[in-house]
């Protein structure tokens, strides 16, 4: 039995507005629909997740997606929920960006089996790029008014703003292009419905008007909620930015420990949305962790479902070893299977100090206390050591007269070395 595809999202919290007649032509029998991503980035983030997985869910359900990459939109900049315009893209570097969303998009969509079903990615650029202002004006701009485009959110919350300078007239128009795309999609793809988040709505609306104006037929919308974090932050940001999918600006391992130190409310709305889990899974997970809440098992499952559907299986286990070297037991060995990359973003804040391999030829108390400021003195040096009290990458150390050499160096320059349970030090080597 083929999964409904409403229903499901029903359960997992994932719908915000449907239009009517949506559900019943999902009945008929397969159906295509598009969610658009404009690519003014080469990655995708955490926050474009929620309409992937929309589209992943789709798919699942044995309709046919299509993911739109907005080659041509990208070039205008979408006014909803933006505070001022965005700067706009040369085509180069949009093209770059619309190759490295693709290779993305690839790990949770099935772009490459025989099936019917199978996901195909476009490009409004293709079919925009010979469209001419006259013409667009022409056969586009007649069909809807003025007084229709002001009157929605998007707009209207835009030059309501305070700090707003108004909006440009090409962001004005970002709505007949998306509402084109539709119609394009429409008319030549047979793609009825579009989906995407809350805040697309007015624009999806603007397409289905267009179709029924131009086609007289009839094309359907649904958007899923903008998500929330149960403390008012911003869902996907952290003290360093986004939550990137591209493992160069977010690592596995941030993106891992991302996921595991949500909230326990937050958790368990994200198990829903964010992994393929069924009902049956969910609902056992989130009444197991309400009983046994310090576990933290809710944030585990849902960071590993997460983490090896964006990065993999090998990226998922690299991350839990690498949570393990602050939070759990771990060995020389493990270090040592670190790539440079989740070495330092485990590491990421500790202080670091840096030395050359003659420094490291004058024994391991004049390195910790002199010169570095690992410890205050030569004295409290080799009393923590002749304690058990001191390691050096992870192994303990117990004798004061140590000389760390070419061995001790991770990685051609690093040496770890902790101090007590919780205070760990990078020796750089230069």
């Amino acid at each position: 039995m083929t999964k409904n595809f409403v229903e499901e999202l029903k359960w997992r919290g994932m719908i915000h507005d449907i239009t009517p007649g949506t559900e019943e032509e999902l009945a008929k029998g397969p159906m295509s629909a598009y969610v658009g991503i404009d690519p003014t980035g080469d990655s995708l983030h955490i926050g474009h997740l929620v309409s992937i997985m929309i589209l992943k869910h789709f798919q699942a359900c044995g309709n046919k997606p299509f993911a739109l990459v907005g080659g041509a939109t990208g070039m205008i900049g979408d006014p909803s929920m933006k505070n001022q315009e965005r700067n706009l893209l040369d085509e180069q570097t949009l093209a770059h960006n619309v190759e490295c969303i693709k290779a993305q998009l690839s790990k949770f969509l099935d772009f490459n089996s025989d099936a019917p079903n199978k996901a195909e990615l476009v490009n409004n650029y293709d079919w925009m790029k010979d469209y001419t202002f006259i013409n667009f004006t022409r056969d586009i701009g007649k069909l809807i008014t003025v007084n229709y485009m002001m009157s929605k959110d998007s707009v209207k919350k835009r030059l309501s703003r305070e700090s707003s300078e108004g909006m440009s007239f090409t962001e004005f128009t970002y709505q007949l292009l998306q509402g084109y795309d539709f119609l394009y999609l429409y008319q030549n793809r047979g793609v009825k419905l579009q989906l995407g988040g809350a805040d697309q709505w007015g624009n999806i609306t603007t397409g289905t008007e267009l179709i029924r104006r131009t086609c007289q037929g009839e094309a359907f919308a649904l958007t899923c909620p903008l998500i929330t974090k149960a403390d008012g932050g911003k869902f996907g940001k952290t003290e360093k930015g986004n939550i990137w999918l591209d493992p160069e600006r977010t690592t596995p391992y941030q993106f891992y420990q991302f996921w595991l130190n949500v909230s326990d409310s937050d958790a368990e709305k994200y198990i829903k949305i964010f992994t393929m889990l069924d009902q049956q899974t969910v609902e056992g997970a989130i009444a197991a962790h309400k009983e046994c809440p310090e576990r933290r098992e809710l944030q585990k499952l849902l960071a590993r479902e997460v983490t090896i559907m964006v990065h993999g299986q090998a990226e998922y286990d690299n991350a839990v070893a690498a949570s393990n070297m602050l939070f759990g037991k771990s060995t020389s060995e493990d270090l040592r299977k670190l790539d440079e990359r989740t070495f330092l973003a485990v590491f990421d804040g500790v202080p670091t100090f840096e030395l050359t391999k003659e420094d490291l030829e004058a024994g391991i108390l004049e390195v910790l206390a002199v010169k570095t400021t690992v410890f205050p003195s030569k004295g409290e040096a080799r009393k923590m050591i002749q304690q058990n009290g001191f390691s050096v990458n992870k192994d303990k150390m117990t004798d004061p007269a140590y000389i760390l050499s070419e061995k001790d160096i991770i990685d051609g320059k690093y040496i770890l070395v902790q101090k007590g349970k919780k205070d760990y030090y990078i020796l750089i080597v230069k």
